[in-house]
């Protein structure tokens, strides 16, 4: 056991949760959600990834983490006149179509079948805006970004692992230090869970529902596989599906939308910088659930927290986090010599953020580089 297999699950809960915190709580008020309801949602969805991500791990020998739908949130959050019993009526319907999924082999044989040059470059993609926020922000906040980025570098010299350790303990006195947090707003009490009775309006089921579950699968089960084949792993298509769908309906009448397979802080799991060793990195899936389950207990108190921490913080935290990941999948992108020119093209459609019909750019990004590597093979057929 090594220190960076806690510290990387350390560093993949805080990314996951306070990157993507505020988006769910616009989704929970543009549905109309009360303090509570606001409070129990975000509780369900820590136990669900406490859940998901222990069992999955244990069960596969593999770093699987979970996260909720982040573009889902946004999906939820860009709605308006629906109300929280008809958004958990919708999330019920996307839950048992991920299900529904899981059950259907296909799916299991199509990611099987995705080359590791694409993977990997889909993967790379996605990192590479993560990673180019650290230098975005730089200029708006020099005396937080800088101080971290330098120590950063210095740090890994002598502990690579440590190093993000390092910055984010450095960054949280520094922005204090600095004035940077804003005011802590909201509750600071355990939170409550508030069981929600759905509603099933064929409107919400079509427009909120249908849609909801088509971005999941699109923009982060999908991906999420990918990160995982990208890490030299065999995705558990079926399993992972089945247990995040369950996981979903579960918690939906508690006010949570879909969980589903993570991939941004799933890159941070599943690469060498836990352990060198692939069979030795699934315990991070482990202590991610561990420590989602803390986040549960302490539940509207760390969201009050976190949305008074500025952007530039866990910009830089995830950004320098995630350089690592980014290198080890160009590498992968690049290691095949007839794949280079779909890894590019998926490269630079995933790092393009292209968006059509509420599907995200990773998505897209795989399309296009299967299209490009289907047309190569004729083209090498022909000759």
């Amino acid at each position: 056991m090594r220190m960076s297999v806690v510290s990387n699950a350390l560093i993949a809960t805080l990314v996951g949760f306070g990157g993507s915190v505020a988006i769910v709580l616009a989704a929970a008020q543009a549905v109309g959600a009360t303090p509570d309801q606001t409070s129990s949602w975000v509780a369900a969805l820590c136990l669900a990834m406490a859940g998901t991500s222990a069992v999955l791990g244990w069960l596969h020998k593999m770093p699987i983490i979970t996260a909720w739908s982040t573009p889902g949130a946004a999906l939820i959050g860009a709605t308006s006149g629906i109300g929280i019993e008809a958004a958990v009526g919708a999330f019920l319907l996307a839950a048992a179509l991920i299900i529904a999924t899981g059950l259907v082999k296909p799916l299991g044989n199509l990611i099987a079948r995705i080359p590791t040059a694409i993977a990997s470059a889909m993967l790379a993609g996605v990192l590479l805006s993560f990673v180019m926020a650290v230098f975005s922000h730089l200029p708006q906040t020099p005396a937080l970004v800088l101080p971290l980025v330098v120590g950063f570098f210095v740090v890994r010299l002598v502990s690579p692992a440590g190093a993000v350790l390092v910055v984010l303990a450095a960054g949280a006195v520094l922005v204090y230090a600095l004035g940077l947090n804003g005011p802590v707003e909201g509750p600071l009490g355990l939170p409550r869970f508030v069981l929600i009775t759905p509603q099933f309006d064929a409107a919400t089921l079509i427009g909120l529902g249908v849609p909801l579950y088509v971005v999941t699968m699109a923009s982060q089960n999908l991906p999420g596989f990918a990160v995982l084949k990208a890490a030299g792993y065999e995705p558990p298509v079926r399993s992972s599906l089945l247990v995040t769908g369950i996981a979903s309906l579960v918690t939906a009448p508690l006010g949570a939308h879909t969980s589903n397979l993570a991939a941004i802080t799933a890159a941070i799991c599943a690469g060498d910088d836990t352990h060198p060793d692939p069979n030795k990195r699934w315990p991070t899936s482990l202590f991610y659930g561990g420590f989602y389950l803390a986040l549960a207990v302490a539940g509207a108190a760390l969201v009050s927290i976190m949305l008074a921490m500025p952007a530039a913080f866990i910009a830089t935290v995830a950004g320098l986090a995630l350089i690592g990941p980014l290198v080890g999948a160009l590498a992968g992108a690049m290691g095949e010599p007839d794949k280079h020119l779909p890894a590019v093209v998926t490269f630079a459609v995933t790092a393009s953020g292209l968006s059509l019909f509420g599907v995200g750019a990773a998505f897209w990004g795989l399309l296009a580089g299967l299209a490009v590597c289907w047309l190569e093979g004729l083209r090498a057929g022909r000759n």
